[in-house]
């Protein structure tokens, strides 16, 4: 059976014959149960959903020029397991591996301005939720990570400062679930080796990663629970109210806002940015809560008095511990929400 689906063996094995034949139709076919899997796999190695969709094409594309060589002697799921962390190990190679504002620097004075965006973006990017297509993609019995628990921002990160092998070796392993020789094969290495990288890699991603996952602190709240602190969340902004929002955090709450290396530590400096930035007088807010990374988010919107009208502006994706918010990494730019379905304005 594949990912995905219940087409037979017997339905992929005629797919597959007429792809080969050169049936660029079948060959969608084929591959499309895979394709939300893939997407995922590739954005969690690269930190980044364009790059993501950049490998996965590449990866297609090296899967229908390599249809002819393929035996079947390892199952199709595998096989394009192994071309998609080939083309992302390629792409890790050719740029800056992507961070988030926290493993950048260290924090900045909430009185000084905010410093520019980089030139070249090296920042981890959101993920959108319904990208992830949980309920299409079969889960693992022997993966360690739940699918959502494997896309929030601090596991991404966590994976983005290890070695580009020892990325892919977890990834496959605990993500997805191979067996330790299946991904010895796709990497074209010993299974000693794969054991040895998934020790060391599983080590730094434990002493990065908050014992508590974000999909965890969602369960515990609840639906209703959840629900609810996003719109206080939400009123508090919308209210210019600093007290508010500042009383929802953690004593050691960080905001980091990407493109900008720029971030903050600790209530106090939260609120003084809070005061003299986006909660100053005179701005006006609207948002619409979503998800994002597994996560609770919301999409911020602006009031343009030149459009009338309030404009995307940012997607905040909150952290939580408890029932409290521990991080708010604000993903500055209008492409955030909209690459999450979410309108180019929000009602006024």
């Amino acid at each position: 059976m594949s990912v995905g689906g219940a087409r037979s063996e017997v339905q992929e094995r005629r797919l597959l014959d007429r792809a080969r034949a050169g049936d660029e139709q079948a060959f969608g076919e084929l591959v499309e149960p895979h394709r939300v899997g893939l997407r995922a796999h590739s954005y969690r190695m690269l930190g980044s959903v364009d790059d993501a969709e950049d490998a996965l094409q590449e990866a297609l594309l090296r899967t229908w020029r390599g249809l002819p060589r393929f035996e079947g002697r390892s199952s199709l799921r595998s096989w394009l397991y192994k071309i998609v962390t080939n083309a992302s190990l390629d792409a890790v190679a050719r740029r800056p591996k992507r961070v988030l504002p926290l493993d950048y620097g260290p924090p900045a004075d909430p009185h000084a301005s905010l410093a520019a965006p980089l030139a070249e973006s090296v920042w981890v990017e959101p993920y959108p939720d319904e990208a992830l297509g949980v309920e299409s993609v079969d889960t693992a019995p022997a993966a360690r990570y739940e699918l959502r628990e494997s896309v929030e921002l601090a596991f991404v990160a966590a994976l983005q400062q290890l070695p580009a092998r020892q990325r892919a070796v977890l990834i496959l392993r605990e993500v997805l679930g191979f067996s330790a020789k299946e991904v010895a094969e796709m990497l074209e290495t010993s299974v000693a080796s794969v054991k040895s990288a998934l020790q060391r890699a599983r080590k730094a991603v434990e002493e990065r990663v908050p014992e508590e996952s974000q999909q965890q602190a969602l369960r515990t709240l609840g639906d209703a629970g959840v629900g609810e602190l996003a719109q206080r969340y939400m009123d508090a902004f919308e209210r210019n109210d600093v007290d508010a929002v500042v009383a929802m955090l953690t004593e050691d709450a960080t905001i980091a806002m990407p493109p900008t290396p720029t971030w903050y530590r600790g209530r106090d400096a939260m609120a003084a940015f809070y005061a003299a930035r986006p909660m100053a007088a005179g701005m006006r807010w609207r948002h619409i809560p979503t998800r994002a990374n597994g996560q609770l988010a919301v999409g911020c919107y602006l009031w343009d008095e030149q459009e009338r009208a309030f404009e995307a502006h940012s997607l905040d994706v909150l952290t939580l511990r408890g029932d409290r918010i521990a991080e708010v990494t604000a993903f500055l730019g209008a492409g955030f929400l909209r690459d999450l379905g979410l309108p180019p304005r929000a009602p006024a």
